[in-house]
């Protein structure tokens, strides 16, 4: 009696997945505010957003140096993103690993800036910093 329930459960379930067998509805516009541009952005690939927002400004690819196979990217699109105020980022920049967004990273400038450390000081040199304990 348990394997004749048992084999009707299994009958009907299967027979109820095969029956959704419609199509996701298309992916809706992707949002600019912050937020929501974050949470997201992770399910949609490149040529999903290049259909959105078009071509980056700049791109740098990251290639398997034996066969040039490119396993990541970084691309950058200037004023695509707001604040929860409404104000435009300068820069956003999207890292990609495969197809897939792995970090957003927003900045308030047009993304060449580079930073650049000072090396200290010539009076203080490493003798007359302070010493640690560990």
């Amino acid at each position: 009696m348990r394997a004749l329930l048992l084999t009707m459960f299994l009958a009907f379930s299967g027979a109820a997945l095969a029956g959704n067998t419609e199509e996701a509805p298309p992916a809706s516009e992707i949002p600019t505010v912050e937020q929501e541009f974050v949470a997201v952005i992770n399910q949609y690939n490149k040529a999903e957003i290049i259909a959105q927002f078009g071509e980056p400004a700049q791109v740098e690819n990251m290639k398997v140096a034996s066969t040039g196979e490119i396993i990541a990217s970084i691309w950058q699109y200037h004023f695509i993103n707001t604040d929860t105020e409404g104000e435009y980022y300068e820069t956003t920049e999207l890292d990609f690993l495969g197809d897939k967004v792995v970090m957003v990273v927003f900045m308030n400038h047009d993304g060449q800036e580079k930073i650049s450390i000072e090396p200290p000081a010539s009076s203080e040199t490493q003798e007359s910093l302070p010493e640690i304990p560990l």
